[in-house]
């Protein structure tokens, strides 16, 4: 497999949009546990981060392109505050389901709900709010062309 055929099986990597927002399908390793074979806290951070990243880039919006201007001037998106709840555990090999959703779509920032299940039970919930900032750490508004993808509904 190379080339185009390569590129469009790795697309199938970053998960699917719903109507509600993002699903990211997550297997759990060995490296994600602890000796009990119980998922160590911090790993769903991981987890978390992946959802969130696959999000953008399912609405089209990936990291190297807002750093380098794509979308009109350089900027990033920083995690500012982070609300978790552990309800229940998950263990090795289980495959679990990240959802992401916008709760809110500021100038400035982005509130994200996320949860990770395991087939329909509810294991993490968390409150994401996210800052855009520029290159520099400063920071800035969001721009338009970025705002009105994340703002676009599951195709």
């Amino acid at each position: 497999m190379a080339g185009d055929e390569f590129v469009n099986y790795a697309a199938n990597l970053a998960g699917y949009l719903t109507p509600e927002g993002h699903c990211l399908p997550v297997r759990v390793y060995f490296e994600d546990t602890d000796f009990s074979g119980v998922v160590y806290h911090a790993r769903y951070l991981h987890f978390l981060e992946r959802g969130r990243t696959d999000y953008l880039r399912q609405h089209g919006i990936g990291h190297r392109e807002l750093l380098d201007g794509t979308f009109g001037e350089p900027m990033a998106f920083a995690v500012r505050h982070m609300d978790i709840d552990f309800l229940r555990p998950a263990r090795i090999d289980d495959v679990l389901l990240v959802k992401t959703q916008t709760s809110l779509l500021g100038g400035a920032r982005i509130m994200l709900e996320q949860s990770i299940l395991l087939d329909d039970v509810l294991l993490i919930k968390a409150k994401v709010k996210v800052a855009v900032i520029s290159p520099g750490g400063k920071p800035r508004r969001m721009p338009a062309l970025v705002a009105e993808r994340l703002g676009a509904t599951a195709q």
